[in-house]
């Protein structure tokens, strides 16, 4: 094998995939389903024909294929895997998944681009089809002239960019599945650009926009990689993949709350390498997963026919799948949740040997977190370089006048508090290249926040004295401002965009609008400061749990939340806890490592010792109320059989928000919105009836269905942005409406003699009713006395008789 080309190699494995033969039915055990000595996997490849659309060239004959694409001949040789029935695939991924949400726009200058994607290294794609949608302005289609697309260096075709009937144009592409490998490169040009660089004052209306909902759709075989921990975390979940991911995680009939418990450490560590790609988990009772999936539970133990290997301690175990052998399964076995949690914090450190197939875990030291140390939260003690924010793909200095502009992305805790007045000092320290023929007086660095214009930086410093400088030959260049940051623009998560909009005399030649010899570049020592900033807030508020999983992730790790489901939690409630794990880890880069699952409310022992000194994530539907009214029972809320509604608020505590003045509770039309929507979902959050200074979340759904829909609501922009307040509800008609109808506390650091300024400030009507009374009280007082003495000096006999 090793005199044969690759293509030969790989023509080998096509031919041998075709007729991999079905391997009988075996007991299901542990030791059936370890690897047996048979050929390995192969890959198929089969070139599509062309549309009439798109005159497409003629592929290259060595078109690239990448090393990681196909596994060398002789690792596939040393390591064999069983056979099975090789599953196709089919995926699309979008522009917008590839990193450009907004698409690739092609203009002025800049009329050639590129986006670079990966896709998972354990499938070989058998087809590829582009779908390209073209928005093309009128001047553009005017010319009449073409689009250049080329995949990994090899041309793919030409589409025209000529008036359309409709304001897109859509175009079909079909791609020889060789030339689509784990890593790519599509770009794009604009045939005749070069023509269109000197006309400066026009190069807005020439401009092609490659829509984001532009996909490339894939048909692949799936390769079986072999059970080797060592791939961990492949084929269950691939880094490579651009797409939203979804895992399978079983449970033995009779869950256990540490199984869940590890799942939801397991799930929190898949959420951070997911990241803003997203993952979501199904869950089964009982059942295999019909694909790769992970089961939970103690030695001995059997999850849909699958019996766990017995053992004292911890152990990881990868097997195949009995359904089909491609696929495999993870067994997380121990007997307690200590030996539980053993088992899945060392699944998340990796690191296994080669051909690993079953390992014991000895007891781990699982780390704890300390008050908000997440490490994908900006530091509020010191400040921070804005070089620590950049990507490792991403560089401070851009080249060319045309560049995409420096994104510079970070988190911070949602409870950040300054006094009115205060800003965030952010220090900028830029420079403009030094060319001749760079327009001074109309180039500057752009900056904005959050999608918010801050202002535009000039290149030289403004003020008359420094202009007179400037035209007598002195150098007043600007390299370095403060720009005071406003605190309500900082949200849990943020972006800083910076562009060096660079514009060039008149008289400069056409060559130079290419150049790209010249850099500009922000300095090193350019830094946010947040250390006068402190950790305080008024609770609860939905938005900051839909941002950044607070106040559970104030500890990252979860070690002062309980996570609570009912008695006897359906697959969907499981699963909606899952997912909310892994939104806590992709908010904060740590995993749940000492989070405690509990069924059930506690009546005693440690489960309630535990449940005083901690906030609550509850999951729930209305089928279980016995659960519901326990949970609710000192609550604002209300929850009967079928039905959830808001308590009218007590006349007490009715004049109680009106003196402290709250104004804006809407108990009433948040209870009139529950009782007249049949199908919906949402959350709540009050204070704990345990510990009034901790803080209750539940997610609830009218139903499992329902229930099952919130992973996709918190995947929408504009749902996460109107969830607010104590109360959101989200229906299929209406999107979500938010209420507050439960009073707000004070959480946070804040020294005695600041919270009394920060209440006067909070309460000011109680303020102007206590002053009026200490008033009255006084002058009462002081006319009694003075009216006394006035008798006295006005009848000196009165006091001669006493």
């Amino acid at each position: 094998m090793k005199g044969m080309t690759r293509k030969a190699f790989q023509m080998l494995m096509v031919c041998s995939v075709l007729a991999l033969p079905v391997r009988a039915e075996e007991p299901t055990t542990v030791e059936s389903l370890l690897p047996v000595d048979l050929p390995p996997p192969v890959m198929e490849s089969t070139p599509v024909a062309e549309t009439p659309a798109v005159a497409e060239p003629e592929p290259a004959m060595d078109a690239p294929v990448a090393a990681d694409a196909f596994p060398a001949p002789d690792t596939l040789a040393a390591n064999p895997v069983p056979m099975g029935i090789t599953p196709g695939t089919t995926s699309s991924i979008t522009i917008a998944q590839m990193g450009q949400p907004n698409g690739v726009v092609l203009s002025g200058g800049q009329l050639q681009g590129g986006i670079d994607f990966t896709l998972s290294a354990d499938q070989v794609i058998t087809n590829a089809q582009l779908e390209l949608n073209l928005k093309v302005s009128p001047a553009m289609a005017a010319r009449n002239t073409t689009m250049q697309l080329m995949l990994n260096g090899q041309p793919l075709g030409t589409v025209p960019l000529g008036a359309a009937d409709t304001n897109v144009s859509s175009y079909q592409l079909d791609i020889p599945a060789a030339m689509v490998v784990s890593r790519n490169n599509i770009s794009f040009k604009i045939n005749d650009g070069d023509a269109l660089l000197c006309q400066r004052d026009l190069s807005d209306s020439y401009q092609v926009t490659v829509m984001p909902n532009s996909r490339l759709d894939l048909e692949a075989q799936q390769l079986n990689i072999g059970a080797d921990l060592s791939h961990f975390p492949r084929p269950f979940f691939d880094a490579m993949q651009m797409t939203p991911a979804t895992m399978a995680f079983a449970f033995p009939a009779k869950t256990l709350p540490e199984q869940v418990g590890a799942a939801s450490l397991l799930a929190s560590w898949l959420g951070i390498e997911a990241d803003y790609r997203g993952i979501s988990f199904e869950v089964l009772h009982d059942r295999l997963p019909e694909k790769n999936g992970v089961l939970f539970g103690k030695p001995g133990e059997t999850i849909g026919g699958v019996t766990l290997p017995a053992s004292t301690g911890a152990t990881l175990t990868i097997i195949d799948n009995p359904g089909n052998p491609i696929y495999k399964l993870l067994l997380v076995v121990g007997n307690n949740e200590q030996q539980l949690k053993s088992a899945a914090w060392r699944l998340t450190r990796g690191e296994f040997n080669t051909q690993t197939v079953s390992t014991p875990v000895d007891a781990q030291n699982i780390p704890l977190s300390k008050p908000y140390d997440a490490p994908r939260w900006i530091s509020t003690e010191r400040p921070v370089r804005l070089s620590e924010l950049v990507r490792k793909d991403q560089s401070m200095t851009v080249t060319g006048i045309w560049h995409e502009p420096l994104t510079l992305a970070f988190r911070a805790a949602p409870d950040l508090f300054m006094w009115d007045g205060d800003t965030i000092p952010l220090k900028v320290s830029y420079r403009f290249p030094s060319e001749s023929w760079i327009d001074e007086e109309r180039s500057y660095l752009s900056m904005t926040f959050n999608g918010a214009f801050l202002r535009n930086l000039p290149v030289n410093k403004q003020g008359l004295l420094e202009g007179l400088w400037h035209k007598l030959g002195g150098d007043a260049r600007q390299e370095k401002i403060e720009v005071p940051l406003e605190p309500y623009l900082i949200y849990g998560d943020n972006q800083l965009q910076l562009y060096f909009n660079i514009a060039t005399k008149e008289a400069a030649p056409c060559s130079v609008l290419l150049n790209n010899n010249i850099k500009s570049r922000i300095d090193e020592d350019a830094q946010i400061d947040l250390t006068k900033t402190r950790h305080f807030t008024l609770l609860p508020n939905l938005s900051y749990f839909v941002g950044a999983s607070f106040p559970f992730t104030r500890l990252a790790d979860f070690s002062q939340t309980v996570l609570l489901l009912p008695e006897n939690p359906s697959e969907n409630e499981i699963s909606t806890l899952l997912d909310l794990s892994a939104r806590s880890g992709t908010a904060t880069g740590t995993t749940l490592n000492n989070n405690r699952v509990m069924f059930g409310l506690p009546t005693g022992g440690a489960n309630l010792l535990r449940l005083s000194d901690s906030d609550v994530l509850a999951v729930s539907t209305l089928d279980q109320s016995a659960f519901n009214r326990a949970l609710l029972a000192q609550s604002p809320y209300i929850s009967q059989e079928h039905t959830f509604g808001v308590r009218e608020p007590k006349l007490l505590e009715k004049v109680q928000s009106w003196l402290e003045g709250d104004w804006k509770a809407s108990s009433v039309d948040a209870d009139r919105y529950f009782s007249s929507n049949e199908a919906w979902r949402g959350f709540v959050s009050f204070r704990s009836q345990w510990n009034p200074s901790r803080l209750v979340v539940m997610a609830v759904g009218s139903n499992n269905e329902q229930l099952s829909r919130l992973h996709t609501d918190l995947n929408s922009a504009r749902i996460n942005a109107g969830i607010r307040g104590d109360t959101a509800i989200i229906t299929d008609e209406n999107g979500v409406r938010s209420f507050r109808v439960g009073p707000q506390f004070p959480s946070g650091q804040m020294p005695w003699y600041m919270m009394v300024v920060w209440y006067a400030t909070q309460h000011s009507a109680m303020l102007a009713i206590f002053g009026l009374l200490f008033a009255t009280i006084i002058g009462l007082s002081l006319y009694t006395i003075l009216k006394k003495r006035a008798h006295k000096r006005l009848n000196p006999q009165d006091s001669d008789r006493e």
